[in-house]
């Protein structure tokens, strides 16, 4: 207890310190809040900067049945495949986060707790549909 006292016997202030993006990655320890915001930004851009690929994908899906076969062709290479997944998931983790701080923004769930619960539920939400979609995506049912 005699260690949070500083020599005149107030309780000492807490310390800040500037950290690096290399600390964040290894050393220091988000909560999961944190770390939902993050990739909340992370998928926003990931969806911002395909859309030109997304937009191209729509318009040899709808144009017509030889860019539908162009387009059926194009997905069935497993890199594109993979993209899409990513794309899958960050729709979804944008979905599910905006939700969450939408609801935080009319003060629901401010408490410490609801706040952790309501981020670990994006995660594993968005996960969940993630897996769902992308098996259907490879075809394994």
């Amino acid at each position: 207890m005699s260690e949070n006292l500083n020599p005149s016997g107030r309780k000492a202030r807490p310390q800040f310190k500037n950290i690096g993006y290399l600390q964040i990655l290894t050393s220091y320890k988000l909560p999961w809040s944190g770390k939902v915001s993050i990739l909340h930004r992370v998928s926003g851009a990931l969806l911002f900067l395909s859309l030109p690929f997304i937009l191209y994908l729509f318009d040899k899906s709808v144009t017509s049945e030889i860019s539908f076969l162009t387009f059926s062709d194009m997905v069935s290479n497993p890199l594109i495949k993979l993209f899409i997944l990513a794309l899958i998931w960050g729709f979804l983790h944008h979905f599910c986060a905006g939700i969450r701080f939408l609801m935080l923004d009319t003060h629901r769930g401010l408490e410490k707790h609801q706040i952790q619960k309501s981020a670990i539920s994006v995660l594993v939400v968005s996960l969940a549909l993630t897996l769902v979609l992308g098996a259907k995506l490879f075809n394994l049912f």
